[in-house]
């Protein structure tokens, strides 16, 4: 199995059908908002956005296997927030996945080219132009 292959994949159609079984069972998350360990948990926060984050698109730019261990991806992630107004919220980002012994992803930090208080921001800035 190309992993890369699997994770462009798993983009393209995100959140959706994810392939799990390319992570560890113990796999290290992060981002600017949540941190956690857990295949489990990992599958809640993928439901989570399932259910709060409408026409969500994860475009994928680019996507590298640096080394033996390390594959990094480029991304833009936005979606119609569950407000009454609906603001459209767009964050870029870039992800490193790391892989254990055993080739699968043992720890998954995605980085934002913003702070959380911009995407907040979104969300009002968005309101205000519509009034």
């Amino acid at each position: 199995m190309d992993l890369v292959e699997v994770v462009k994949a798993d983009y393209q159609k995100f959140p959706a059908a994810q392939t799990y079984s390319i992570y560890a069972e113990d796999v290290y998350f992060q981002d600017p908002v949540f941190k956690f360990r857990g295949l489990g948990r990992y599958k809640l926060m993928i439901g989570f956005i399932t259910t709060w984050f409408r026409a969500l698109k994860l475009e994928l730019h680019e996507i590298d296997r640096v080394d033996d261990t390390t594959i990094k991806t480029r991304w833009t992630m936005s979606w119609d927030a569950p407000l009454p107004w609906k603001p459209r919220i767009s964050v870029d980002g870039w992800s490193e996945l790391k892989l254990n012994a055993d080739n699968l992803i043992a720890s998954h930090i995605d980085y934002w080219d913003c702070s959380r208080w911009d995407v907040i921001k979104q969300h009002a800035l968005f309101r205000r132009s519509q009034n």
